[in-house]
């Protein structure tokens, strides 16, 4: 067992981190001394290297708390999604040095941006993040991630990206076009196929999401043209309301 001052050296965790840590149910220490510290043994400590991951990775504490509180919380599965999440980081990492090392070689004259596409992919999965948590399509949605190597993610984004920014090329038809409606079921099905079941409520929450002006509407509007994205929600909106009738 181990005091909590000790682990706050061995790990370099504050003890006020730590102490807030127990106090909103995230790690609780296993016992007390006479005096009253904290005390840690091998499991909790394993605990905290899976939380620090987490922290790693910028995940919420309130994210990770309702993770690792789960009864079917799956420590091995967890470290398995954690490393792949990693490697991501370490990717996009050395895809920025070699980027670097490149502009200096040609004296920093602007050449691609292929380096800092992964920021799409982190804002996609933060918006499903916050719209449904750890609700059973989110859930669905990490695990279809965790089976895809980078490679096929980036593909797998890159192409829902092309079916969103295609809405940009139909502007000229009115939202209840069967052609533009055609276009809304590709990209339910697509979703539905890829990430998660893309039911109506859904559908209609990612329509208001494209045209918010987030990151989602400046990355639709800059690959399928201005209005793009507003376009895509008017036709989502058509849609579900059809679906309604």
């Amino acid at each position: 067992m181990m005091t909590v001052s000790e682990v706050s050296r061995l790990t370099g965790v504050s003890i006020r981190t730590l102490q807030y840590y127990d106090k909103i149910g995230l790690l609780h220490p296993n016992g007390h001394t006479e005096a009253g510290y904290r005390l840690y043994d091998d499991t909790a400590l394993a605990a905290l290297q899976q939380i620090l991951l987490f922290r790693e990775m910028e995940f919420p504490l309130k994210d990770i708390r309702q993770i690792m509180t789960q009864p079917g919380f799956d420590r091995e599965k967890a470290l398995t999604q954690q490393m792949e999440l990693l490697m991501l980081k370490k990717q996009r990492l050395e895809n920025l040095i070699d980027l670097a090392r490149r502009m200096q070689q040609t004296g920093g004259k602007p050449m691609d941006f292929t380096a800092f596409d992964t920021t799409k992919l982190e804002e996609y999965a933060r918006q499903a993040k916050q719209a449904w948590g750890t609700t059973p399509e989110y859930q669905e949605f990490e695990g279809k991630s965790a089976k895809r190597t980078p490679q096929e993610s980036n593909t797998i984004n890159a192409q829902l990206m092309a079916i969103v920014a295609a809405f940009g090329t139909l502007q000229t038809r009115p939202a209840q076009d069967p052609a533009v409606q055609a276009q809304v079921k590709t990209l339910k099905d697509f979703i539905t196929r890829h990430y998660y079941t893309c039911n109506k409520q859904i559908l209609a929450q990612l329509g208001q999401m494209y045209a918010a002006g987030g990151e989602f509407t400046k990355n639709i509007n800059a690959a399928g043209g201005p209005g793009a994205a507003e376009f895509a929600a008017r036709a989502i909106e058509y849609y579900c309301r059809e679906e309604e009738t």
